[in-house]
């Protein structure tokens, strides 16, 4: 079943208007809405008495009228009672060297390692799964919301007491330690793990310090997370799963979802932006074996105290919406149906002003809705499949933001990926994989900006790939690091060179618009992240620097064979066209590149393209296709307008 929805905040209506809004919201098509997100006030007054009756209420009222809820778990926002009674639970936010507790006058301020706090978290989670879970209207649980590291964690004593003990745990000796950070230079070698502090932010710090902090806390939200998701199961069968949000990616999607059931994903991108979104689902589709389900995005405008990020028309959000199913999706709800009266976020757009008027992008939820219920069984019936996979790995994101080795890397890893690397793939089924996952299935896997290859084993089983026939494109910024976030001792990478049969003479960590390469046959393009200049040892040169000073001539791209597979080492990013020509993959279809042509297939076959810029498109159809919307027969050159989509089934 395919799910358009919308955030909703019973606690903060009527129950005359909650009727009148639940009546507004089947007129609209919308069949899921999530609810009780920020509601611990109203279903826990005092510690111990527990009220669900509004939100029996609100189930009794959308299942009654054909809508499924998602339950969310209130932990978010504990209530003022639960900080009088752990005075210490509000998160400790350290601004250079000023440590300061948070004040209970937003969200997102209690510390994650707080037991108090936890054992409350598990408790209403409980209590909510035995009062609802069993309600036919309930289809998946939330756990939070948009939960991640913020201000870099908690800096309370407990935290730092239990960041040393982490390190004790990994590094087992203080002498261990000191040699993986490489801490005799300048002096800073630790005598024991309580003179470890954490990172401050306020001045040029060690990046081990400053990875290894992250991931403690990054473990510390997994527990807190599947802690709650342990408790609501006690009493419910409804997957459970927690909204998230990338933010510089600094939490693993990966590691988060492993005990969760189903991938939840929200995401604002501006209008400009459309195309990065798709990056996301690409990523979202490989982490369980099930559809994922984005759970927030905006209809209208984003906004806090005010609107910004520009306008989004209703077309926008047509396609915005659209782009997750057919990437694979099962749910897409805004956030959020109902303006708030008062109080945070007052500025962000929805379906509904607060007084109930609807907005004027809100037309386009009834006519996404109506377009899917054309293109039901269509969708049901075919799945996204994909020969080539592009790696994309959070503890790299960590490492680079540490240690970018190019300017700029620290905050745009993943803008780096979808510029130089994913969006060259519009016209292709690509996924975006961790370096968890299973190769089995894959022609090509593609591993830039990588910095550690034994994550998650991840070497043992991209060389096993290789061996056995695969296309392994790797580089640039791959294999640069050791899990201590140290670089290696006797060459630039742990394993490339000799792999990839080359000898690295020179890297330059730079990047200009003036610098090119040039293939074997004399073609130049573009080049981006930096310059690794390669001899040859063995291995076939594809490029050439061709005007970047002092290297012009070296190996800019080698190829190797390796078992029945090749190696691709890239030591530059190469232009869209040329990564293209590496892969060696048609696309699905010839389509201009305003256009995103998605290839379906199971019980029925076909492709949907969909338009992104806002202006004229075209699709180019090799054989004759039905049209699900308009029901026809269509084939050869097919004109897209700006912001529409095409449902074509394979005949």
């Amino acid at each position: 079943m395919l799910y358009i929805g919308v955030a909703y905040y019973p606690e903060l209506w009527d129950k005359s208007e909650i009727e009148k809004d639940v009546k507004r919201m089947k007129d609209a098509g919308i069949n899921c809405v999530r609810v009780g997100e920020f509601a611990w006030g109203e279903m826990e007054r005092k510690e111990g008495e527990y009220d669900f009756s509004l939100f029996k209420y609100m189930l009794d009222v959308l299942y009654e009228n054909g809508i499924y809820t998602v339950m969310c778990t209130p932990s978010c926002t504990p209530p003022r009672w639960a900080f009088e009674k752990y005075p210490d639970a509000r998160r400790i936010r350290s601004e250079g060297y000023i440590k300061t507790q948070v004040e209970h006058s937003g969200r997102v301020h209690s510390c994650k390692s707080h037991k108090g706090i936890r054992h409350l978290n598990a408790t209403i989670a409980e209590k909510m799964s035995e009062a609802l879970g069993s309600h036919p209207g309930v289809i998946g649980w939330q756990v939070d919301n948009e939960i991640y590291p913020y201000d870099y964690g908690c800096y309370c004593d407990n935290c730092v007491k239990e960041f040393r003990e982490y390190l004790k745990n990994k590094y087992g000796t203080i002498e261990n330690l000191n040699e993986k950070w490489v801490m005799h230079r300048w002096s800073l070698d630790y005598d024991s793990f309580e003179q470890i502090l954490p990172p401050s932010h306020a001045t040029w710090e060690h990046p081990s310090r400053q990875t290894e902090w992250l991931f403690f806390q990054n473990n510390l939200i997994y527990s807190y997370v599947k802690e709650q998701a342990e408790a609501i199961r006690k009493h419910s069968k409804a997957p459970v799963g927690t909204d998230m949000m990338n933010i510089e990616a600094l939490l693993s999607y990966s590691k988060m979802n492993r005990f969760l059931d189903v991938v939840q994903h929200n995401h604002y991108n501006v209008q400009a932006d459309l195309y990065k979104s798709l990056f996301y689902y690409d990523f979202a589709r490989t982490l369980k074996d099930r559809p994922f389900w984005v759970t927030e995005t905006q209809v209208g405008w984003n906004g806090s105290f005010a609107g910004y990020g520009g306008y989004r028309e209703s077309g926008h959000n047509y396609i915005n919406s659209l782009a997750p199913i057919a990437k694979g999706a099962e749910m897409n709800l805004y956030w959020l149906y109902r303006s708030h009266k008062a109080g945070h976020e007052l500025g962000h757009g929805a379906i509904l002003s607060s007084s109930g008027r609807p907005n004027s992008p809100a037309t386009a939820t009834k006519r996404l809705y109506d377009d899917l219920q054309k293109a039901k069984d269509f969708f049901e019936l075919s799945k996204v499949k994909s020969k080539i996979a592009l790696t994309y790995s959070a503890t790299s994101v960590v490492d680079y933001r540490y240690f970018p080795t190019i300017a700029d890397l620290d905050r745009n890893v993943e803008e780096r990926l979808i510029q130089n690397f994913y969006d060259a793939f519009r016209h292709h089924n690509i996924d975006v994989i961790e370096t968890d996952k299973n190769l089995d299935g894959y022609d090509v896997v593609m591993s830039p900006i990588l910095a550690n290859l034994d994550d998650d084993g991840f070497r043992d089983r991209i060389l096993e790939f290789v061996n056995n026939g695969g296309t392994w494109i790797v580089g640039p910024l791959t294999d640069t690091m050791t899990e201590y976030a140290a670089k290696y001792e006797h060459a630039p990478y742990s394993m490339l060179e000799e792999l990839c049969g080359v000898y690295t003479k020179y890297q330059i960590p730079f990047e200009h618009e003036s610098y090119t390469a040039e293939l074997n046959d004399g073609t130049r393009f573009n080049i981006f992240l930096g310059c690794d200049a390669y001899e040859l040892r063995g291995a076939e040169s594809l490029a050439t620097y061709a005007s970047v000073p002092d290297i012009n001539g070296l190996c800019a791209i080698a190829k190797n064979k390796v078992g029945k597979g090749q190696v691709i080492l890239l030591g530059t990013a190469p232009d869209k066209d040329v990564l293209l020509k590496l892969v060696d993959k048609a696309p699905n279809a010839e389509a201009s590149r305003n256009v995103c042509v998605v290839k379906r297939e199971g019980e029925q076959n076909g492709l949907i393209a969909f338009e992104l810029e806002n202006k004229e498109g075209y699709i180019v159809l090799d054989k004759p296709y039905y049209d699900i919307i308009a029901q026809k027969e269509v084939s050869g050159k097919i004109e897209i307008k700006p912001y529409t989509a095409l449902f074509l089934k394979k005949i």
